[in-house]
């Protein structure tokens, strides 16, 4: 039953790293089964020389990492509707194993409501995945597979139904938060999300910060995907929670500074159609260890 689903693979670059680049595709064409189909994304800029059989799509613009990866979702049909997965791969991480796209054809074909898998993010050198990579509240140990509530936007499966249910990345979101949106209208929809720690993507120890944007975006499109998303009675706990959180960590004034000015932006822009979850989806993600009020 798994052979029989059809896997594809979406890459987004800015076409900076391209040995980077050519040792993921290579990794991606060593998958065990079926061979992988392959579109890579230059978001705004040309993609580098790419191995035979690749997929290519140049933007003339920068789209975002969601707006990026829609435009590869829909190289495969509407809705990515040609294939059944679709990997989602940074295009400097590696995927680690040759099984990895069997094991997520069997994961997919054992559950038939399961909707999205992250894989576990690994530094190639020392093999340590960080905290923030496991998308869970109790993250100590990042070697236990679970059921969670979102995933990694790099490093992940989606069964191509969801986007046909639920539609696609919130273009607009840019960066940030655009893979908790998908995950809470997936699991509004009834589908679930798992944590695979034997599906492994290598990637460098970064901190997400080196983005110039990162601190406006992240308290902007947190904003937006409370508005977004969550019953009203939980839009002002939820972004009180994460107001306190920021505060708490301390930033330095400069990126307080962009904080405070994203998170009056969410307020003051429009957010794009606002689709509450159902309360039952709320004690869902609670009983899953992670309420949506933080």
């Amino acid at each position: 039953m798994s052979a029989a689903l059809k896997v594809g693979a979406v890459v987004i670059t800015m076409g900076n790293r391209p040995d980077e680049l050519r040792a993921l595709l290579e990794s991606v064409a060593k998958q065990d089964g079926d061979p992988v189909e392959v579109v890579v994304v230059g978001n705004g800029s040309p993609v580098p020389d790419v191995p035979e059989g690749v997929r290519t799509i140049e933007l003339p613009e920068n789209l975002g990492i969601p707006g990026g990866r829609n435009v590869g979702i829909e190289a495969f049909g509407p809705g990515g509707r040609d294939v059944d997965i679709l990997l989602f791969l940074d295009d400097d991480g590696l995927l680690a194993r040759t099984d990895t796209a069997e094991l997520c054809r069997r994961a997919f074909a054992a559950d038939p409501r399961l909707g999205i898998i992250s894989f576990r993010i690994a530094d190639p050198d020392t093999g340590v995945t960080q905290r923030r990579h496991v998308p869970r509240l109790r993250a100590s140990d990042p070697m236990r597979s679970s059921r969670v509530t979102t995933f990694l936007g790099g490093a992940n499966a989606v069964r191509t139904r969801v986007f046909a249910e639920v539609g696609g990345l919130p273009d607009a979101f840019f960066y940030a938060h655009e893979e908790t949106d998908l995950a809470w209208r997936a699991l509004d929809a009834g589908w679930m999300i798992d944590y695979r720690s034997d599906m492994v993507l290598y990637h460098p120890t970064t901190a997400p910060s080196r983005h110039a944007v990162y601190h406006r975006m992240v308290a902007r499109n947190r904003v937006w995907l409370a508005r977004r998303n969550l019953p009203a009675p939980l839009v002002p706990v939820y972004l009180g929670v994460w107001l306190l959180l920021t505060l708490v960590r301390r930033p330095s004034r400069p990126a307080l500074k962009a904080w405070f000015g994203g998170f009056r932006e969410g307020w003051t822009t429009p957010c794009g159609p606002r689709r509450p979850m159902k309360w039952r989806t709320v004690w869902r993600l609670t009983r899953l260890g992670r309420p949506p009020v933080i």
